[in-house]
């Protein structure tokens, strides 16, 4: 092998310098001779000496160089094999498929293998899987486990190539076999230490009690006090049993902090918090119910504080009696089983009112916007705000780019109406056009930028305000100048017609006005059944005081008979799922509005004895719509949010691009079957 080894590169030139300072040396002394024969003849016998001793320098000590230089690299490569073998590090070599061809002490006693072992990567790592290993092209890092322990694995393709030798990643064409280095690093340590840190970080929580007022005022007035503490001693009780700390900030709020890591223990028994407190009973006739609202994982306790704000607003946006976590940009939900009570007193729509009348007194237009494909409650709600803008001397347009078949012929008497102005009802883009800085936009009957009749309006107009009586859910209007969200209320036109009474005294409301608001409310209760409190009655009351004829409403909404047939067929298709849900599917072919249909259907299914909610699925234009329907003990708002929608306690929906009916029904007995295996139903 020694005779085989060539002299190459820089070592080659060290070796040949004598012989070319030689010829440097024969010029000198060609030079001399020339100045002085003497001189050179003199300076020839040392050059000649010279030139003797490098050529045998060269040729004759060239043999034991090259000895020295293959002991030396033989000696160092073994002690680098040695020192690769011992190294602390855990370093294996595998081919393309995985398969281990050798593996340094560190690695062996890691895996338990010895070094001349054939044992596949995927054996020990099962996320290192085959198309894994063939698609890697340069160094890449997976994270793995092996015995209790946790692993990041470093993997560099090494290429040998007959032309190019040996080079680091993988090039394409050309005959090449390709090796692994796979490098070991044990995380397990920092990652105990990540969530040791974790878990020590505080959550910020508030709770707020529901009802607190009209459950003391259900009780005997000497034994009001005994109520609070006894709510007192369950919450400080919950919050002291994760080594929290509480703070009663107002008579029926709370502030409490945690550690992060009880909050998966919470959230696994669903807050239990929730269902202990009803359970405080002293004679009270009203169950207390209350809302917590959570945040973590803020860059900041102050930012974990803003996140329990916004969740506990959600929570009170979604009607109480449940429990919101923020964490992060994650919102999730908990709770929510109970129905939520009316406040019988007025205050709160006395002071929205004002607050209302003071945005609309530094306007000069308004922009009336419902949601999308508009119902009767929206349409209703608009010509409501529409009456007080004009009683108060502001021009006033409402945004209408389609409705369902059922609102048209209420929509007819305010066209082409001399008492209405021409441009009364405008599309979304010339409402873009007509508004300007001095512009204010009230949303109604949606709190869902997404689903708005025309989102590019919340974007161009500063001055907003909402009205809605949906349960919020985490998509919300946020730049909201005034928000008057009330889950209780039975439509919003309900709302809009208590606003009206506080708004401005001497308010005339015109027969067609308040037909299209008693409509409204009618529609949404399905004739009082459904969300029907006192103050729903008052505002219908209201209605019908300033003209609104129930003979006249009747009329505008009797059903054709293809409809009336449609609704029938699916209540004849109804399908009952685990006893109590029934779930149907209505045709669409030949209707107007199909959809509208299948929410009248899902209505009726309620009546069967035994029925706690109702599902009806209709196909329109490639996509599932839900009509989901409840009477008090489901909240089929949490279930089509579920698959996307949302809606109120008692009436949701959703809808379901790219999917056929026996899909949407397969999601839906999954949902319901997860929920009630999870205790949410």
């Amino acid at each position: 092998m020694k005779e085989s080894v060539r002299i190459q590169g820089q070592l080659r030139a060290y070796l040949q310098w004598p012989l070319i300072l030689s010829a440097f040396l024969l010029a000198a002394n060609l030079a001399v001779g020339f100045v002085n024969p003497w001189a050179g003849m003199v300076m020839s016998g040392f050059t000649l000496v010279y030139v003797i001793i490098a050529a045998a320098l060269f040729f004759y000590k060239k043999k034991h160089i090259l000895d020295g230089l293959v002991e030396f690299s033989s000696e160092y490569a073994w002690v680098q094999k040695q020192l690769l073998y011992e190294m602390a590090m855990p370093y294996a070599i595998a081919d393309a498929q995985g398969r281990l061809l050798w593996l340094n002490r560190a690695f062996s006693e890691i895996v338990h293998e010895e070094k001349g072992c054939r044992k596949n990567l995927n054996a020990l790592f099962p996320e290192l899987t085959r198309e894994f290993l063939e698609g890697i092209e340069k160094r890449a890092s997976v994270h793995s486990s092996f015995e209790g322990r946790f692993y990041q694995l470093d993997i560099q393709p090494v290429c040998l190539d007959e032309k190019q030798g040996m080079h680091l990643g993988v090039e394409h064409g050309g005959e090449q076999e390709t090796l692994l280095a796979v490098y070991l690093f044990d995380e397990t340590r920092i990652l105990s230490y990540e969530k040791e840190i974790d878990n020590q970080r505080l959550v910020a929580g508030l709770i707020y009690l529901d009802n607190y007022e009209e459950a003391l005022e259900s009780v005997e007035e000497v034994r009001r006090s005994l109520l609070s503490a006894l709510i007192d001693r369950k919450i400080n009780k919950y919050i002291s049993n994760m080594d929290g700390i509480v703070k009663k900030l107002e008579k029926d709020k709370y502030l409490f902090v945690i550690k992060q890591q009880y909050t998966q223990e919470i959230q696994e028994n669903r807050f239990s918090l929730l269902e202990d407190v009803k359970t405080v009973n002293i004679g009270n006739e009203m169950a207390v119910t209350l809302s917590i609202g959570m945040g973590m994982n803020g860059d900041s306790y102050i930012r974990n504080y803003e996140y329990a704000r916004t969740a506990i607003d959600m929570a009170l946006g979604r009607g109480g009696d449940q429990a919101v976590v923020k964490d992060g940009t994650r919102i999730r939900y908990y709770g929510g089983k109970s129905q939520q009570l009316e406040k019988t007193t007025r205050v709160k729509a006395r002071v929205k009112a004002h607050a209302m009348r003071e945005l609309m007194d530094t306007k000069d237009k308004l922009l009336i916007m419902g949601h999308k494909i508009g119902d009767i409650d929206s349409f209703g709600a608009c010509i409501g705000i529409y009456r007080i803008a004009t009683s108060l001397n502001k021009k006033a347009r409402i945004v209408v780019n389609s409705v369902n078949s059922s609102v048209k012929p209420m929509m007819a008497r305010f066209q082409n109406n001399p008492d209405y102005p021409e441009d009364l009802l405008m599309t979304g883009e010339e409402a873009a056009e007509w508004a300007d800085a001095n512009t204010m936009l009230v949303v109604v009957d949606v709190n869902r930028p997404s689903i708005t009749e025309a989102p590019e309006l919340l974007k161009q107009v500063r001055t907003i305000v909402v009205l809605d009586h949906h349960r919020q859910s985490s998509e919300i209007i946020d730049n909201a100048v005034l928000s008057y969200v009330e889950p209780y209320a039975s439509s919003t036109c309900e709302m809009v017609a208590e606003v009206l009474q506080y708004i401005d005294d001497g308010i005339k409301i015109r027969p067609a006005e308040a037909d299209a608001m008693y409509a409204g409310i009618v529609i949404d209760t399905n004739n009082f059944l459904n969300q029907a409190g006192v103050r729903t009655f008052e505002a219908a009351a209201f209605l019908r005081r300033n003209g609104a004829d129930v003979v006249r409403v009747r009329k505008l909404f009797r059903d054709r008979l293809e409809d009336y047939k449609a609704r029938a067929q699916a209540i004849q298709n109804a399908e009952i799922y685990r006893d109590c849900f029934a779930i149907s599917e209505c045709p669409a072919e030949g209707l107007e509005s199909p959809t509208v249909v299948g929410a009248q259907a899902a209505n009726e299914l309620l009546d069967i004895v035994g029925i706690k909610a109702s599902f009806v699925l209709t196909l329109l234009n490639g996509t599932v719509y839900f009509s989901a329907r409840s009477i008090d003990e489901i909240n089929v708002q949490v279930m089509m949010e579920k698959l996307g929608g949302g809606g109120h306690r008692t009436i949701a929906g959703a809808q379901l691009k790219d999917a056929t009916p026996e899909e949407a029904k397969d999601r839906l007995k999954e949902i319901i079957t997860q929920m009630m295996e999870k205790g949410d139903i």
